[in-house]
């Protein structure tokens, strides 16, 4: 009965002690405790401290302060952020998702409105974009030698054959040399003495006297052969056997003469005086004779006197040093209105390209572009150029 009393007691005192504890606070009732002291544990209460509920739905991630970012990540801009998970709890980046921000719709600017352009306003050019990334040039004037090296030139003994044979077959000289030069004969004798009355005799006998054409193309059976030959031979007699002798510088006064004397060729006063007064080139001179010989007649629009210093800009006009000619006829036909493919000006710039190659020009321009040192420019459309 005393046992049953005692233990009632102890009892009470526990009640009383466990409506004496703070709110929050919870007494360890753990059997251990007890077991260390043989009933009632003297030790204090343990506290513990209560936590909040953890909610088992999705809460929006946060945004990441820029300090949390890692290094991967600092360089992209906040427009487009790296894919990351956030953990509301420890605040650690998880790989996987993406970081949902809210993004503010884009502006859209109003396009420019363009007046249209008039049909005849002029275009913007830039002054230096054709000599952008070009280096300067300079043209150079230096005296040419003769045309006719003293090694191209005819022996006399042969002129004298060639004359002789060309006489007693009723032919011309310039053409019985022409053939031969055709034929790729070269030299100071370009064929012995019964070659020359064979040839002579052949061309006779053909009709060169009244066709030479026709005669060298019977001849030779080719229109391309009868066409240089025939040309050769317009130059032989241009520049005169004592001039295939003797060089063209030698003969050079004689040609002047001939030139201002010659009924064929017209020329303006200013370019006359030029002639005269020696300030054209021997090269421009005998192509003018031969141009004549040609056509039977040309005009000679301009030399030296009355053209402008430069072609282009920076650049000295041939016609200055007297190396060129500007030619506005032939065969008292006017270049302007007769440049069509076939025509006047196209037959003419063949002949000039026929030359020989001691006195092939430089430039030949027209509206014609044959290849070679012909082209075509668009202010050429009344005359033929042709510098040296």
């Amino acid at each position: 009965m005393g046992h049953l009393l005692a233990f009632a007691a102890l009892l009470a005192a526990g009640a009383a002690l466990a409506t004496r504890a703070p709110a929050g606070v919870s007494v360890s009732t753990d059997p251990t405790e007890t077991e260390e002291t043989g009933g009632v544990s003297t030790a204090e209460p343990i506290p513990t401290v209560p936590t909040e509920p953890v909610s088992t739905e999705e809460e929006p991630e946060p945004k990441i302060p820029p300090a949390w970012r890692s290094r991967s990540t600092t360089n992209q801009t906040p427009s487009d952020p790296a894919p990351i998970r956030i953990s509301p709890l420890r605040h650690k980046v998880e790989p996987g998702a993406v970081l949902q921000q809210k993004r503010e719709p884009a502006k859209t600017l109003a396009k420019p409105k363009l007046r249209p352009r008039p049909p005849d306003a002029p275009t913007a050019v830039d002054p230096e974009a054709e000599t952008r990334g070009t280096r300067a040039t300079i043209w150079l004037h230096r005296t040419l030698p003769d045309p006719i090296p003293p090694a191209a030139r005819l022996a006399p003994s042969f002129a004298a054959e060639l004359v002789d044979a060309a006489q007693s077959n009723r032919v011309g000289w310039a053409l019985v040399l022409g053939v031969l030069r055709a034929r790729g004969r070269v030299g100071a004798a370009p064929a012995r003495p019964a070659q020359l009355q064979a040839l002579a005799g052949q061309l006779s006998a053909l009709g060169a006297l009244s066709s030479p054409g026709r005669a060298v193309r019977r001849l030779s059976g080719s229109e391309r052969f009868a066409e240089r030959a025939i040309a050769l031979a317009h130059y032989n007699r241009a520049v005169g056997l004592y001039s295939l002798v003797n060089g063209l510088e030698k003969a050079e006064p004689r040609l002047r003469r001939l030139a201002l004397r010659d009924s064929r060729i017209e020329i303006y006063p200013g370019g006359r005086a030029d002639v005269k007064g020696g300030r054209i080139d021997i090269r421009v001179i005998v192509l003018i004779r031969y141009l004549a010989d040609t056509y039977g007649q040309l005009t000679a629009s301009s030399l030296h006197s009355g053209h402008r210093l430069y072609a282009r800009p920076g650049v000295v006009s041939a016609h200055i040093y007297g190396l060129a000619v500007d030619i506005s006829a032939l065969g008292r036909v006017s270049i302007a209105g007769h440049q069509e493919p076939g025509g006047l000006t196209e037959r003419a710039v063949r002949s000039i390209l026929l030359l020989p190659a001691e006195l092939q020009p430089q430039q030949v321009i027209s509206l014609l572009g044959l290849g070679g040192p012909s082209f075509p420019l668009g202010d050429h459309d009344d005359h033929i150029h042709v510098g040296y």
